[in-house]
């Protein structure tokens, strides 16, 4: 909605066809023209190869991807974590973006003009993990080094690519749950509001060519970050 009120034209992406339609509904109806909700499972690769494929029949051209989906599970020791968990986080996460930026790349380099911008939600997990989160924190370990990589990669062809690491931002149809602290224990921290994830999205997305964020830490001044306590 953000991207929307500053002009952009949207295509939200996601598995469940129901969910893109209800959040497309939230758009204002004189802006829904500039709005598509396009099903995709980011982690297969003919799914992706369809999803970008309508994108550039529909409109043309593409200069942003914004890269945020991402599967979680529950706290566990790493012996207890299964392989199918593994995969299922980090396929969503770690193989989602790269092959969501590497369509975007594919498209980007060729277009005239040339160019564009990649966004990547990263997390604090990708620099200071919270116990008991294997999977989560390798996966958005692995977006960082995407984030660089993909920076460095489309220097020549005029695209950029920055991280956005988030932190608590509360729920809103749920309480803010509880989370895993450095000694084991659970317990609620700080939050935010959403809007304040959404003006940093904009604020990344509006920069000039040439110009960009390469990684922004956004968290609630009171949450517990720096050694995780």
């Amino acid at each position: 909605m953000g991207l929307l009120a500053d002009g952009w034209t949207v295509v939200l992406a996601g598995r469940r066809r129901e969910r893109l339609q209800a959040t497309a509904a939230l758009a204002p109806a004189a802006d829904r023209v500039r709005l598509a909700a396009v099903p995709a499972d980011v982690a297969q690769p003919e799914s992706v190869d369809a999803l970008f494929a309508e994108v550039t029949e529909r409109f043309g051209r593409l200069d942003l991807l914004f890269n945020n989906a991402a599967e979680t599970m529950p706290y566990l020791p790493v012996e207890e974590v299964t392989a199918a968990d593994w995969h299922r986080v980090m396929d969503s996460i770690a193989t989602g973006t790269f092959l969501c930026s590497q369509a975007a790349f594919r498209i980007m380099k060729h277009q005239q003009p040339r160019g564009g911008r990649i966004i990547n939600t990263g997390a604090l997990s990708a620099h200071a993990p919270r116990p008991d989160s294997p999977a989560f924190t390798a996966a958005k370990h692995a977006v960082a080094g995407l984030t660089k990589a993909f920076a460095l990669d489309g220097r020549p062809y005029d695209i950029s690519c920055g991280q956005l690491d988030i932190g608590n931002v509360t729920p809103e149809d749920r309480p803010q749950p509880a989370v895993r602290q450095p000694d084991g224990s659970l317990r609620a921290e700080p939050t935010m509001a959403m809007r304040h994830v959404v003006d940093m999205v904009r604020a990344m997305a509006a920069l000039p060519s040439g110009v960009t964020v390469q990684s922004v830490q956004l968290i609630p001044s009171a949450m517990p970050y720096l050694g995780r306590g």
